[in-house]
């Protein structure tokens, strides 16, 4: 099975959860994770359907036509409103013969554009960005070079703004992708003599309420990019992952259940409910925190107060006082909760005792 190459998507999906060994090893070795996780039984939901892609496409479609004419009002409207309004923009061919004449092609159509000072509109230009030594090639929906020379990333997405705001947890995901696409911008504008600058706002453009209308709004994506930086700095020591696997380790999806089981469960995975819905392997590796009582299951938020309480039966422990030093304040947090919760429930039965019996003595006077 030939290697999956990693996405944007993908390198968002590490951003987001930069402790998980698991992933990071699998993404690195282009390992094709839907194919891994049916393999494993249990098959993944992840993913945009049909109708949901074919939306996409048509909407935009309708945010590009014209030459692109109403995607750069909204870039002018939205991050660059000093400038001259762009009356006519110039979109280069970016045609080429494999990633790596994509990729040429475009720093090619980037150069020029900037040394141009007009606005220029980008169409599904491809990128490459640096990960673990290897090349991973990125195609952003659009990148506008403006007048003054600079570059915005755009990202044109299918679900609704509603009266001007839409679905923060969406919202976050695509300002991680996004964060992917100025990193690879970056690379490119570094290679420049000057090196252009890149926005840290990217424009996301999503359909207006229940219409088929664009609207936009920038999104700031510095705390994204710093910490898909970060990500992508780590990604560098998976050859330190893979040196501790055993020998013969293999996740390849026609290997028999028990041993792919075996050599998934050989690298160690952080699973939080956010992996849902960004990871294939959710599913399984949710059924391992749950079988082994992870605290994980149940949150990150929930696992960083617990500190190095990480399973519910050491938790259990520790609230009703049989492990745990009393002076740590999470255990100490832990008992009072235990406390509060005994002497609330046994409120509640004393409670629940007297108006029986008061029930009872309203009964017998009635007869």
């Amino acid at each position: 099975m030939a290697p999956k190459a990693l996405d944007a998507r993908a390198l968002a999906a590490l951003a987001a959860n930069p402790g998980c060994r698991r992933r990071a090893l699998l993404d690195g070795a282009g390992v094709d994770k839907t194919a891994l996780a049916s393999a494993l039984g249990a098959p993944s939901a992840f993913g945009m359907s049909q109708f949901a892609f074919m939306r996409g496409n048509a909407f935009e479609a309708r945010v590009k036509a014209d030459g692109g004419a109403e995607l750069l009002r909204l870039v002018h409207e939205r991050l660059d409103p000093a400038a001259e309004p762009p009356a006519h923009a110039r979109v280069p061919d970016l045609t080429a013969i494999g990633p790596e004449g994509r990729t040429a092609r475009t720093a090619l159509a980037l150069r020029e554009a900037t040394e141009a000072a007009a606005w220029t509109l980008l169409d599904h230009p491809l990128l490459a960005l640096d990960v673990a030594g290897s090349p991973a090639f990125l195609e952003p929906d659009a990148v506008v070079v403006h007048p003054d020379g600079t570059w915005t990333v755009v990202e044109i997405k299918s679900f609704p703004m509603l009266d001007g705001a839409a679905d923060p947890a969406k919202v976050g995901a695509a300002a991680r992708q996004s964060a992917v696409y100025v990193l690879a911008l970056e690379e490119v504008a570094e290679r420049l003599d000057p090196a252009p600058r890149v926005h840290h706002r990217v424009l996301l453009v999503c359909p207006k309420d229940f219409t088929n209308l664009p609207a936009a709004s920038a999104v700031d994506v510095r705390k994204q990019r710093a910490v898909t930086r970060r990500q992508l700095t780590r990604l560098t020591r998976i050859e330190d992952i893979a040196d501790a696997l055993p020998e013969g380790t293999c996740f390849a999806p026609d290997l028999p259940r028990e041993d792919l089981t075996a050599a998934v469960e050989s690298v160690e995975a952080t699973y939080a409910p956010e992996c849902l819905s960004a990871c294939e392997l959710a599913f399984h590796c949710r059924d391992r925190a749950r079988t082994e009582g992870a605290v994980t299951a149940l949150g990150r938020s929930l696992r960083a107060e617990l500190g190095d309480l990480t399973t519910v039966d050491r938790v259990l422990a520790a609230a009703h006082g049989t492990t745990g030093d009393p002076s740590d304040p999470t255990i100490a947090a832990l008992r009072r909760a235990a406390r509060l919760r005994t002497e609330a429930l046994e409120h509640a039965r004393v409670g629940t005792g007297t108006a029986a019996v008061s029930d009872s003595q309203e009964a017998a006077a009635c007869r």
